[in-house]
């Protein structure tokens, strides 16, 4: 039988599941992290975000106040929160989204905001000079600790009280100790500077208001657009200055702010003068260099009302124009423009003093007229004292010639070399202030153009200097505040025992006020209190002073600066026993010269031993008429105790710079005194010997750490602040009556010999213009 058979084929195969390519798979998985890039960051987390927004808004308010716009502080702080809330929203979700893609569970919107704070807070210290590693240090530690902070909150809404309180406590307590690891403690006692006494002047107070009515007011273009003091509400309209041979750089920004250029500066002041017929004399005040934006002229007026009561015509110059902006920078040449805007002012006053119906008509005395400047308008008036240096064909000499510039003060001036020049004064009476806690200008650079002033034989002009230990920069001007570096560093300072500003401005007024008075109106009652500060002390703050002092009635008889042979000097032979000397330049902080030459002494001689260094007069004209009329021996001398030792290029100390770097973060090193005692030979062999704290102790040195932590002081402004301590003089006069006190047969007029004595173990001094004075 057959059988019909269809063919039936194979069941096809099933397809294979078609497999979606590589990338997008990888794409598939990215986009299910993406999604899921916030479910970590709970209630708890979500609420914690306070703290790193909290932290990177006062992170960015700091960097805008110290780069103010212009527009005003409450605007800089509204801009602030904005720039800080936008980039942390935006980096913070641009780094949970990267954490979520990486797989980690943490909260990610929270790390990543905190990463982003951490980042802005580096970078910014990074451009506020501070090293990377530093940097980086700081920013990780405000970090966690806005960490923290955001993460106690979170624990508080979630009524978790316990944790949240305990770390509460712990934020607390670590600033705290933090705090009192870092700053410094309280100095070592220090010499009294005040004993043995001197006499007290018997005047009244120079910083006391004087017995003179005074008005105020301003001058200026009229058409300020950022001050109506120098605008509409200007009493008198002065011409505008074209400084386009000076300045060839100004920009566009600089010139929107203010609203003109180069060729078109104003001239503009603050006038404080007395009532009544004149004529005055003149005082000129010029503010340094300060953040553009925040007026620097204002903060002068302590001094203003002061010397117009007093009888002085004071006028605070306006020179903001010139200063440092973070958005337009600073004027090429500003040292010689801010110089030479003194000159237009000068300029400017005499044709208001010619000029009938203003109040500054005949009321100027020309031959009477005194320059003051703070910071760079310190240099920028002994600048302008000596201006025919920098300024010899220039049409304003004319003019400003007309004014007998007769005395400069400088506070805190700096000292720069300009066009390969600086200023010398002759015959010009000069005084410097400065302090030992300056985190600006931190070196002593007054004491140099102390150095560079002069005086003929018998001139009435003489030079000053006063050291104040526990006085910074900014406080010299009452609208600069405390901090003497511009935010964000400024905050790293250390401020724990710089002087009230009150106290300092008092400073400033009693030695202003005292020279002026002395200079220009010719009173001789506060003469003494710069030949030797303690006869002003009922009227200054307690702290330490150091001061120099010499005018046209010193005689020199050794300066070094003569040679390099350091057993000759310029009117005998040296010699010394038990004692290591050389003929060396006085440094500042960061070792460099001050310009001078001083004999440096060290004792080396064993306890048992005397050590000294004597100087021998040549008997001819030049000793016996140094010696006909002088009252006494002057020299200046500076406590090398502890000082770096200038032949090691290392910079070590006689005690180990490692051993004191790591003590000063436990106490100050103790500077001890040397014990200096002063013999007199005369040429009959009859000697007289005087211990030099019968006269005035030799202080300690002030030992100053600027920033908050001996390890931040080397890694914040390129290690800018260099040694604790820097050489300073102290000027001593002996008078020859205490000598013959102790011997009546010495005959001073017959000297012979001049010998220091070190008799401390291990001491060490600088010497430097030893001659005689005479009042």
């Amino acid at each position: 039988m057959g059988m019909d058979l269809e063919y039936m084929p194979a069941p096809a195969p099933s397809p294979a599941p078609v497999r979606p390519r590589r990338h997008r798979r990888l794409l598939g998985a990215m986009g299910r992290r993406i999604k899921a890039t916030y479910q970590y960051d709970t209630a708890l987390w979500r609420t914690a975000l306070a703290g790193p927004w909290v932290l990177c808004f006062l992170a960015f308010t700091v960097a805008v106040l110290g780069i103010p716009t212009g527009l005003g502080s409450p605007a800089d702080i509204m801009l602030a929160a904005a720039a800080g809330t936008l980039i942390l929203a935006v980096s913070g979700n641009l780094l949970a989204g990267l954490l979520a893609l990486l797989g980690l569970r943490v909260p990610r919107l929270f790390v990543g905001c905190l990463l982003s704070d951490i980042g802005a807070i580096l970078l910014i210290l990074y451009f506020a000079d501070f090293e990377l590693g530093a940097a980086a240090v700081i920013a990780a530690l405000l970090g966690i600790a806005g960490g923290l902070a955001g993460l106690a909150l979170g624990l508080l809404r979630s009524r978790r009280f316990s944790p949240a309180l305990l770390l509460a406590a712990v934020l607390i307590a670590s600033p705290l100790a933090v705090a009192s690891g870092v700053q410094q403690p309280d100095a070592p006692p220090t010499a009294a500077t005040n004993s043995p006494e001197a006499a007290l002047l018997d005047a009244p107070n120079p910083a006391e208001p004087g017995d003179y009515r005074f008005r105020s007011f301003t001058y200026g273009s009229g058409t300020d657009q950022r001050r109506s003091e120098y605008g509409a509400d200007a009493e008198l309209v002065s011409a505008s200055a074209d400084a386009s041979a000076l300045i060839k750089k100004w920009p566009k920004l600089r010139t929107w702010f203010w609203g003109f250029d180069q060729s078109a500066l104003p001239v503009g002041g603050r006038v404080w003068m007395p009532e009544g017929e004149g004529p005055y004399p003149l005082v000129l005040m010029v503010h340094g260099n300060h953040m553009m934006e925040d007026f620097s002229d204002g903060g002068y007026a302590y001094l203003g009302e002061l010397l117009a009561s007093r009888g002085f015509i004071a006028v605070s110059l306006d020179e903001n124009f010139l200063n440092y902006s973070a958005w337009s920078g600073i004027p090429d040449n500003d040292f010689k423009a801010r110089t030479w805007i003194i000159l237009k002012h000068l300029e400017q006053l005499a044709v208001y003093s010619d000029t009938p119906g203003n109040p500054l008509y005949q009321a100027i005395d020309y031959d009477r007229t005194a320059l003051l400047g703070h910071s760079r308008g310190g240099q920028a008036v002994a600048m302008a004292a000596d201006a025919e240096r920098w300024f010899k064909n220039d049409p304003v000499l004319t003019a400003a010639s007309r004014f007998r510039i007769s005395a400069v003060v400088a506070l805190a001036p700096t000292d720069k070399v300009i066009d390969n020049q600086q200023a010398q004064l002759k015959d010009v009476s000069y005084l410097t202030l400065q302090g030992a806690r300056d985190g600006d200008v931190h070196d002593f650079y007054g004491d140099r153009q102390y150095i560079r002033s002069s005086y003929s034989g018998g001139s009435p002009a003489f030079r000053s200097s006063l050291y104040i230990a526990d006085a910074n920069h900014s406080q010299f001007n009452s609208d600069w505040g405390s901090y003497d570096q511009s935010l964000p560093s400024g905050l790293f300072l250390s401020r724990s025992r710089i002087m009230d500003a009150g106290e300092q401005r008092q400073i400033a007024k009693v030695y202003v006020s005292a020279f002026l008075e002395a200079t220009l109106q010719g009173k001789n009652e506060y003469s003494s209190m710069f030949r030797d500060y303690r006869s002003g002390l009922q009227w200054l703050p307690d702290t330490q002073y150091f001061n120099r002092y010499q005018d046209g009635g010193y005689r020199p008889i050794a300066g070094f600066d003569e040679d390099r042979s350091k057993t000759t000097i310029q009117n005998g032979t040296a010699e010394a026993i038990g004692v290591a000397w050389t003929e060396e330049l006085a440094v500042d902080r960061e070792s460099s010269s001050k310009a001078t030459h001083a004999v440096l002494l060290e004792r080396t001689a064993p306890p048992e031993r005397e050590a000294y260094y004597s100087i021998q007069l040549k008997p001819n004209v030049i000793t016996d008429a140094a010696l006909s009329g002088a009252d006494g021996l002057s020299f200046s001398l500076a406590n090398h105790n502890l000082m770096p030792d200038a032949d090691n290029e290392e910079g070590s100390t006689k005690e180990s710079t490692e051993e004191n770097a790591e003590a000063s973060a436990q106490e100050p090193p103790i500077q001890p005194s040397p014990q200096v005692e002063i013999e007199l030979t005369d040429r009959s062999d009859l000697a007289v010997r005087l211990p030099l704290s019968e006269v005035m102790e030799v202080q300690p040195l002030p030992q100053t750490q600027f920033t908050i932590s001996p390890w931040l002081e080397e890694r914040m402004a390129d290690g800018k602040y260099g040694d604790p301590s820097e050489a300073v003089f102290q000027t001593y006069e002996l008078p020859f009556e205490q000598f013959l006190q102790l011997e009546p047969e010495f005959d001073p007029e017959q000297l012979s010999e001049i010998t220091f004595y070190l008799e401390g173990e291990d001491d060490a001094i600088m010497l430097d213009d030893i001659g005689f004075y005479a009042r």
